[in-house]
């Protein structure tokens, strides 16, 4: 089941043409993953200070399907796809609410890494079993 976190859009977030401008779906993603997190018990912040290790996307796939407008409420989910033993790969799509209309979707892959020197490291298995509920 997805994870499922509401956005408003704000002039800020349109280009000249009065539609989202493309790149802000990465930042809806990022804001619904990191409320995900949040949600589960995982505080990106308290994991960075108390492990040394934080997570950073590598690696991302996006299509668009339809444009968001300058008012829009969206729906922005993220799903667990995948578990390796240093990276996730979660699926996330932005929906118009409330007709639930499909807007983006993508795959967001990110990897966990050292704070200071940003190299791989095993994923802690407290997080992977807060991600993985049985």
């Amino acid at each position: 089941m997805a994870f499922e976190f509401p956005i408003r859009v704000y002039w800020e977030d349109t280009d000249a043409g009065g539609i989202v401008f493309y790149a802000n779906y990465l930042k809806y993603f990022e804001r619904a993953r990191t409320e995900w997190l949040r949600a589960l018990g995982i505080s990106q912040r308290e994991l960075r200070e108390t492990t040394g290790c934080m997570f950073v996307v590598g690696e991302t796939a996006i299509k668009y399907h339809r444009p968001a407008r300058l008012d829009d409420e969206l729906l922005v989910t993220a799903r667990l796809e995948e578990t390796g033993r240093a990276s996730l790969i979660i699926v996330q799509e932005a929906f118009l609410a409330p007709q639930r209309v499909r807007l983006c979707e993508g795959t967001i892959r990110i990897g966990w890494v050292q704070a200071q020197s940003m190299k791989p490291e095993r994923i802690p298995p407290t997080i992977l079993e807060a991600l993985n509920p049985r």
